[in-house]
């Protein structure tokens, strides 16, 4: 599952259908050719396009925004964005499978009726649909929330198309997807677009004003921290019996490394953004374990991941990802500091700050929804008062860290950043990938056994 080189450049997309017709879907050629070409153009830094809304400043602008991907996150993100903007309109929709589209719009149409002006043919559907939206004049802002594994080429495109950018994370689940994500992240501080991630702790203000904390010195030097993202299971649909490799993979897109980059990438990531955050850097290196016992037979995932990641100055993080049944949760943050602890709980968890003998010195109550609404609002604005936000690239690091801590445990061996940001040529997305293609037989990674690239 690994490749060197992008594909050739695409040829023209067949017009959309109402459903994913299996004979017009692009190949994996056609689909990934556009990004092959703008990967080159952002390396060598090409002129960037000419982008209206960042040079408006009007703060009565109305700003025009496209989602590609219609599930729950999508569909989550884009109802916040139009629930904390005034200046916000609707005007694009993009999924693999049309009925999405269908049904998410309704829904909106009956929440934000003044806020939706989606026409019936700028609905697209198909591996192509986001080069349909990125070609769209009147689209502005695109809100990316498709399986991970698209989100590297997905953000490339929109940023040489000139758009303004909503990704959700993680932003990479390979080391290829993350140096093309480095190179859009410039890109757009050129082109002077917006690049907002779903990192939505960074704006929830329990993470900030303890985060703050920390650096001020409250708990003294940092000598080590623990994170825990461990939970029950997770959703997994079964094949349906029309269904090809590839549509079937991309349906239960979190059960294959390839789209999701496992439990450590696509749900993790949270607390390990946290940590970069608190540490101040991506760490030096991981070394760890785990292993499956309850997953389905077809699913590449595992069930647990442990590990120590080494940060500068010898500090370790100890880190933990589960997703197993029956089991007790635990999601959150610890910090240990040479004069205090800090407890980051996640979603509405709130911030403890204690002494060494537990005594608190600072609280705050959490609320993960103001967040969640937070970052479109700091993204909306900041295009509106033409001074665009563009954190892309830490976004990347702390997917590449999880994808680190991963390629650790699935292969036995201590992962350097050098290795992973230099030298892995670990790349993940198909050859050729088309709607009615093909896909090698899942198969989950052993120790011992599994390569590291």
């Amino acid at each position: 599952m690994t490749r060197e080189t992008r594909p050739k450049a695409s040829v023209d997309s067949p017009k959309m259908a109402d459903k994913p017709a299996k004979s017009a879907q692009p190949s994996r050629r056609d689909f990934l050719g556009t990004s092959a070409v703008l990967s080159a153009a952002v390396a060598s830094g090409l002129a960037a396009p000419h982008v209206s809304v960042a040079a408006n400043k009007s703060d009565k602008r109305v700003i025009n925004i496209a989602l590609v991907g219609c599930g729950g996150r999508g569909g989550g993100a884009v109802n916040n964005s139009m629930t904390v903007n005034d200046n916000v309109r609707l005007v694009a929709m993009a999924d693999l499978f049309p009925e999405k589209c269908t049904r998410l719009l309704k829904g909106l149409k009956e929440r934000h009726p003044d806020k939706v002006a989606v026409q019936e043919d700028k609905i697209f559907t198909g591996l192509d649909a986001y080069e349909k939206v990125l070609a769209e004049p009147s689209v502005d802002l695109v809100l990316f929330a498709t399986p991970p594994g698209f989100r590297p080429y997905h953000i490339a495109a929109a940023v040489k198309a000139g758009k303004h950018v909503f990704a959700e994370k993680p932003t990479c689940v390979d080391p290829a997807g993350y140096r093309v994500c480095l190179a859009a992240h410039d890109q757009a501080v050129k082109n002077g677009t917006a690049i907002v991630t779903g990192t939505q702790y960074r704006r929830q203000i329990n993470y900030v004003e303890a985060v703050k904390r920390i650096h001020d010195g409250m708990i003294g030097d940092i000598v080590s921290a623990t994170t825990r993202y461990c939970s029950g299971g997770i959703w997994y649909r079964k094949r349906k019996p029309e269904m090809s490799d590839t549509e079937y993979q991309l349906y239960n897109w979190m059960h294959f490394v390839w789209l999701s980059g496992d439990q450590i990438t696509e749900q993790a990531v949270h607390n390990i953004d946290a940590i970069n955050w608190v540490m101040g850097s991506p760490p030096v290196s991981a070394y760890g374990c785990g292993g499956r016992f309850t997953r389905p037979e077809d699913s590449e995932m595992w069930d647990n991941i442990e590990l120590d990641y080494e940060y500068s100055g010898n500090r370790i993080l100890s880190f933990m990802c589960r997703q197993i049944p029956g089991t007790k949760g635990d999601n959150g943050n610890v910090i240990y500091g040479t004069k205090g602890i800090a407890m980051i709980h996640a979603a509405n968890g709130g911030s403890v700050i204690t002494d060494r003998d537990g005594n608190e010195i600072w609280s705050m109550k959490g609320r993960i929804q103001d967040a969640y609404g937070q970052e479109h609002k700091d993204l909306v604005d900041s295009i509106v008062a033409g001074t665009p936000i563009v954190e892309l690239r830490a976004t990347a690091d702390s997917s590449l860290t999880a994808v680190m801590g991963r390629m650790a445990a699935y292969t036995g061996q201590k992962v350097t950043w050098e290795f992973a940001t230099s030298k892995s040529k670990l790349d993940l997305f198909p050859k050729d990938l088309t709607w009615a293609g093909k896909r090698p037989k899942p198969a989950f990674a052993v120790p011992g056994v599994t390569k590291l690239i």
